[in-house]
């Protein structure tokens, strides 16, 4: 499923987090690692302060020498990785990457050389996640892996459900995770409660209609549940939930379990593709504690039509 992985990093601590992701990512699925620096060129119009192209030169080449370190580490842990080097604003230049390059996951950390702040994403990150229209992994800057390279794994994957098919696209990552890891796998559903009148209290007639929608979800999300068993490759445990706040819950859930892993899809069963992602999966993007991994549910073509809208868009903006 993912073959070509691509690493933003920056050269801060925070960012390098998602190295350790991105090694155990590339051992499971047997990918190649692209590791990726922009390095931003300073404002030539401005004449009040020219460029020095003696700073500019080592400062580039302190890119270069960190980039090379890091894929000699990931080399030396068997993985196929090499680096690149691109000049300009990062969230451009790192999603014009990914269209042109064939990346089918980013593995990127939530902060960078800016630090950690009152805000639970960066604006970069925000900004590549939101545009890059791939499979993407968003690693929290604030949980430090202290394994060494190579040896760091997944234990706990909670993949969240709707019954529909854009949902399920991950878990084909998932099981190859799980596999791989020997790691085990939670499953879970959660049915919102149905809405009541607000302009009047709900009547027993109310009550008992909204009852019986319940059950009648969670009767099909058991037969949903028995079906996947019998044609997924891995066993799984499963919780089947009944909350009035779907996305809640779920942050509730991973908590509980102990999760080390969330795996969403980008979209779920109302399948509207205005916006890069559903509801569910942009509070955890946005509020999240734990590493999450959302798989693009689109379509090719209908990415490439999107990216293309797009680019033309922000060039006409330039």
């Amino acid at each position: 499923m993912f073959k070509h992985i691509l690493l933003p990093l920056d050269g801060s601590p925070f960012a390098e987090c998602a190295l350790y992701h991105a090694a155990a990512f590339a051992q499971a699925f047997k990918a190649h690692i692209t590791v990726i620096q922009a390095v931003e060129r300073p404002d030539t119009t401005d004449s009040a302060h020219p460029v020095d192209p003696v700073d500019w030169y080592m400062h580039k080449t302190k890119a270069e020498v960190y980039l090379d370190g890091l894929v000699g580490r990931l080399q030396e842990a068997g993985l196929e990785s090499h680096a690149v080097i691109v000049e300009g604003h990062p969230q451009h230049q790192i999603v014009e990457f990914v269209y042109s390059h064939d990346v089918d996951l980013i593995i990127l950390s939530s902060h960078g050389q800016s630090g950690l702040s009152a805000w639970n994403v960066s604006s970069t990150a925000r900004q590549i996640v939101a545009r890059a229209r791939t499979s993407t992994m968003l690693v929290r800057a604030h949980q430090p892996i202290s394994n060494r390279l190579g040896e760091f794994h997944y234990k706990r994957l909670l993949v969240p459900l709707d019954g529909s098919q854009r949902a399920e696209c991950t878990l084909s990552s998932a099981t190859t995770l799980a596999s791989f890891y020997e790691a085990q796998v939670l499953l879970a559903y959660v049915a919102r409660r149905p809405e009541m009148p607000r302009r009047r209290p709900p009547t027993p007639e109310d009550m008992e209609l909204a009852n019986r929608i319940v059950k009648l979800n969670q009767e099909e999300t058991e037969k949903y549940f028995e079906q996947l068993q019998s044609h997924l490759s891995i066993d799984f445990q499963s919780r089947l939930l009944v909350d009035d706040d779907v996305a809640i819950r779920l942050h509730e859930l991973a908590k509980e379990e102990g999760a080390d892993l969330l795996v969403l899809s980008a979209h779920g069963y109302s399948g509207k593709t205005k916006w890069p992602y559903g509801s569910v999966t942009t509070c955890f993007i946005e509020y999240g504690t734990i590493p999450l991994l959302i798989v693009q549910d689109l379509p090719t073509g209908e990415i490439d039509m999107i990216n293309s809208e797009e680019l033309a868009t922000e060039k006409k903006g330039r």
